[in-house]
């Protein structure tokens, strides 16, 4: 049973969302690049000291779930459907969080163009997804058995392929491509 949250934590939440939830209605109505920290903490009441406490940058305002993606990760293996692979549970996975598939907030869409064509937050992005690398070789291991090495190289390449959806023409198309060769391996037609 997990203890109540108390209301110092609640606040630190709500302060927390408040900054997140600012910092995306003005980078989606003014451009990444147009916006400043000052702007935000003003948008949402709060000193840009205190956003400093809740976000150790302005990148990190768009991508303010990341425990929560980890977690997703790591149960995109470990509660995939039976007779579901590794590299299509994670296939999957990819489409619904870095493409949108299924996502019904509004501003998902908005947010992944924004994401694709600001390159600080495309490289910010990159470099969030392959930190959950070791979390999700292990869970990968887990489930598998097999040997380290090999569900870190899953995993690893598995975090890459997500990266092909910011340049790609067909995200879709060439997250499918990617997950394909992890799923079959590479064979030259």
């Amino acid at each position: 049973m997990t203890a109540p949250i108390g209301r110092r934590e609640r606040k630190k939440a709500a302060t927390r969302q408040s900054l997140a939830d600012a910092a995306l209605n003005l980078f989606l109505a003014h451009g990444y690049d147009r916006v400043t920290l000052r702007d935000v903490a003003e948008a949402a009441d709060v000193s840009t000291t205190t956003l400093l406490k809740h976000f150790p940058g302005k990148e990190a305002l768009v991508f303010d779930e990341e425990a929560d993606q980890e977690a997703r990760l790591v149960a995109a293996v470990r509660d995939r459907a039976p007779g579901q692979s590794v590299p299509q549970a994670l296939c999957a996975h990819v489409k619904r969080t870095r493409i949108g598939e299924r996502n019904p907030d509004p501003r998902f869409a908005p947010l992944v163009e924004l994401v694709r064509n600001t390159p600080a937050l495309s490289e910010y992005s990159r470099r969030m997804w392959i930190r959950h690398q070791g979390a999700l070789a292990r869970a990968i291991a887990e489930d598998s058995g097999a040997d380290d090495l090999r569900c870190a190289a899953l995993a690893r390449f598995a975090l890459e392929a997500s990266a092909l959806v910011d340049h790609a023409d067909d995200p879709g198309r060439a997250v499918d491509a990617a997950f394909d060769l992890l799923e079959h391996g590479w064979q030259a037609r």
